[in-house]
């Protein structure tokens, strides 16, 4: 990717109708976060099924304009309760 100043990335974001866009209907942003020196960490909340979709609205309104990297993960505090309660149950056997 080429650098590019401020205007040039606003005009590309317009062109692909990113702020109209971007994310796609079933997807929450849970927060987005500008790290000076890093980039945009943009958390969503979404069904698996979805996860083509929006890598597809990704690239159709931002390919150019941001570099991206996926990193999934999920929630694991219910999973967490469950494993404990099943710990406490195996240990009041």
């Amino acid at each position: 990717m080429t650098s590019q100043h401020l205007e040039q990335i606003q005009a590309g974001l317009d062109e692909g109708d990113w702020w109209n866009g971007f994310a796609p209907e079933g997807c929450e942003i849970v927060s987005w976060v500008v790290t000076m020196g890093v980039g945009q960490i943009v958390t969503r909340r979404f069904p698996a099924a979805l996860l083509n979709s929006i890598n597809v609205e990704l690239e159709r309104r931002a390919w150019g304009v941001f570099s991206t990297e996926f990193y999934l993960t999920y929630d694991f505090l219910p999973v967490r309760e469950r494993l404990r309660r099943e710990s406490n149950e195996r240990a009041n056997r």
